[in-house]
């Protein structure tokens, strides 16, 4: 049973490193300017209008103690879901097709180039 959990934690590891290569985080950082009014990241953030961000990539969907999620993001939760790169990247393109119900107004990141870049610069806030 270890064994598998060992081997699954190294391919996701594995796949959400090829995801994250792929972007740049100091372009993300300059993206991320379009999500500072809701969401923070670093030493210091405070939940704003949206939760923090910081090590989002690989955390359990709608896992922040302290902020209120949709319930479409408690019902992901539940399902077992996880903010994987592939799924972050789902979810910036349009956030309302991808929750529908959720809270987050934000008409999403329509580039691909910018949501590997966006995603990169998260994974450099764990």
């Amino acid at each position: 049973m270890l064994d598998k959990l060992l081997a699954t934690a190294c391919l996701t590891l594995l796949s959400a490193g090829a995801a994250i290569a792929e972007g740049d985080a100091a372009k993300g950082e300059k993206v991320f300017r379009k999500c500072m009014a809701c969401h923070a990241v670093g030493e210091d953030a405070k939940t704003k209008t949206g939760p923090i961000l910081n090590g989002i990539v690989g955390r359990a969907i709608a896992s922040q103690e302290d902020f209120a999620y949709s319930d479409v993001l408690m019902d992901l939760a539940a399902e077992g879901g996880t903010w994987t790169p592939e799924e972050l990247g789902h979810f910036l393109e349009k956030p309302r097709d991808y929750a529908k119900g959720t809270k987050m107004s934000f008409a999403g990141l329509r580039k691909e180039q910018e949501r590997a870049d966006v995603i990169a610069f998260l994974a450099t806030h764990p």
